[in-house]
């Protein structure tokens, strides 16, 4: 069973849902296994809490 986990800052909640849907779809589509074998963990980060290009998110 997949388990695939997104790490991202705050989305609404019909963003993450339409997002779950087509992650789940990509994995039946590509190993043809059954939505239910597919799990989706979506672990959403503070912008003070994560950096790029060497700086905080929050500071951009």
């Amino acid at each position: 069973m997949p388990v695939v986990t997104v790490q991202q800052g705050k989305q609404p909640t019909e963003r993450k849902r339409e997002l779950v849907a087509l992650i789940t779809e990509a994995f039946v589509k590509a190993y043809g296994m059954p939505p239910e074998a597919v799990q989706v963990w979506i672990h959403e980060v503070a912008p003070e809490s994560w950096g790029k290009a060497g700086r905080l998110t929050a500071d951009a």
